[in-house]
């Protein structure tokens, strides 16, 4: 019998380049398009600017991540382009002040709110076997 191979372990992925989100957002705040930029703009800009550092698929990651930060609600879709929403707009004032926020509730001591125990719902295979007899017999 063969004798279990030696695992290696795995290395972490580091990546030398900002966030995708904040490299999005200087292209768009660089190109300031009135009725957003394209994903190819946006693509184009990332990569005169951060050439050395992002890897071979940026752009598939790219287009992931604009979809996802769309949804998230940070940027808004206008037809086939991309634009900074209000809240990512606000979210550039200074991450600092978020740190200090986060410190000071750390500090303070919090009372526990006393909250009733939620009833367990059924599963819903037991729920109604009766309904579906219902249904049964209403359609023959």
């Amino acid at each position: 019998m063969s004798a279990p191979k030696e695992k290696k372990p795995k290395q972490s992925k580091t990546v030398s380049h900002p966030p995708y989100f904040q490299m999005i957002k200087e292209a768009l705040v660089a190109l300031n398009e009135k009725g957003g930029s394209s994903p190819h703009a946006i693509g184009k800009y990332m990569e005169e600017k951060h050439k050395a550092v992002l890897p071979a698929n940026f752009r598939k990651i790219l287009a992931l991540q604009l979809k996802n930060q769309a949804t998230k609600g940070n940027l808004l879709k206008i037809k086939a382009s991309y634009k900074l929403s209000a809240a990512a707009k606000k979210d550039t004032s200074a991450p600092t002040k978020a740190m200090e926020k986060k410190k000071q509730s750390r500090s303070v001591k919090k009372t526990k709110k006393v909250s009733t125990p939620a009833k367990p719902k059924q599963p819903r295979s037991l729920k109604s076997p009766a309904k579906r007899s219902r249904k049964g017999t209403a359609a023959a």
